[in-house]
């Protein structure tokens, strides 16, 4: 299976390295940037030995080397700066992306394709109307950095393994994200049912808040480590058809009464892409909560199309 990773920098970068550790092979790496991306592929291919692990990451500036991909991560764009929001990104983006989707619809036709470029929902939907591909073949990366993040933190409220917690969180990834306590479990239990609601309510606005206190920390860049193992497990599941649920950005058609917008929802992978949108029973403030994030979506999405 060859999987394509369009953007060499920190995340695109660590992604190769992720993916050539799960023992995907086919990998290359492309960037505008003169030699970044080969440069990256050079010094990921001399840890072989180290890691006792066989890859091979090809890399270079020439978009036609996605030719024929199964799968094409897109983490090309600007990255935030401190004071910066992901929808500040739109348009920069966008601009970027519109000329990826003619290369990716002209070369790899077949291809599943995860978008990673920030505002993500946004350029999911982006991507999908400029691709003019399946819905099932195009997913953002949002949801399960999300709920990796809010698992994080709760495990390190209650002093337990992350392993023991399941986390889910739909709706948009940024400021309209939507933690869900009744769904995310704690040795099998629900959030809601081991932990107070103003314990709960401060995780969630931490959660809320992660990805900016990161940016800000850093200073120049954003998170790399954690978006990057995101985007290595959905790429895994589909590649070995693992028929998993995983949050993802998926186009909604009708699900969740929502129409026309990418919003981050529990999808079960394959090897066709997203197999099935999973439609949770929620209460109505959560609803209201989607809702409100899928028309802020929308009247963001009808901005860029006006500019």
């Amino acid at each position: 299976m060859k999987i394509s990773i369009i953007g060499a920098g920190n995340v695109g970068g660590l992604t190769a390295m992720r993916l050539a550790q799960e023992g995907l092979q086919d990998i290359f790496l492309i960037d505008v940037a003169k030699n970044v991306a080969q440069a990256k592929a050079f010094d990921m291919e001399d840890a072989q030995s180290i890691l006792k692990h066989n890859y091979r990451i090809r890399a270079g500036e020439d978009i036609s080397l996605i030719r024929d991909s199964d799968i094409i991560v897109v983490t090309a764009g600007f990255a935030r700066s401190p004071g910066m929001t992901r929808e500040d990104l739109l348009n920069k983006n966008a601009r970027i992306l519109r000329d990826i989707c003619l290369s990716i619809k002209k070369l790899a036709a077949g291809s599943i394709v995860i978008v990673v470029t920030n505002p993500l929902d946004l350029m999911t939907l982006f991507t999908l109307k400029s691709t003019g591909f399946d819905p099932a073949k195009i997913l953002g990366m949002g949801p399960t950095l999300d709920a990796s993040r809010f698992a994080n933190l709760i495990s390190r409220e209650l002093n337990i393994s992350v392993n023991d917690i399941t986390a889910c969180v739909i709706g948009s990834h940024g400021e309209g994200m939507i933690p869900l306590p009744g769904f995310t479990t704690v040795k099998g239990v629900a959030l809601d049912e081991v932990m107070d609601d103003v314990k709960i309510g401060t995780l969630i606005q931490k959660t809320l808040n992660r990805g900016k206190e990161i940016v800000s920390l850093l200073a120049s860049g954003s998170a790399y480590f954690a978006p990057s193992a995101a985007i290595a497990e959905i790429v895994r599941v589909i590649a070995k058809d693992e028929k998993r649920v995983l949050g993802v950005s998926a186009y909604l058609n009708g699900e969740y009464a929502i129409k026309d917008v990418c919003a981050g929802v529990p999808c079960r992978l394959g090897r066709d892409g997203i197999e099935k949108i999973i439609e949770l029973d929620l209460n109505s403030r959560e609803k209201e909560s989607l809702y409100a994030a899928a028309a802020k979506l929308k009247e963001q999405y009808k901005n860029l199309m006006t500019e």
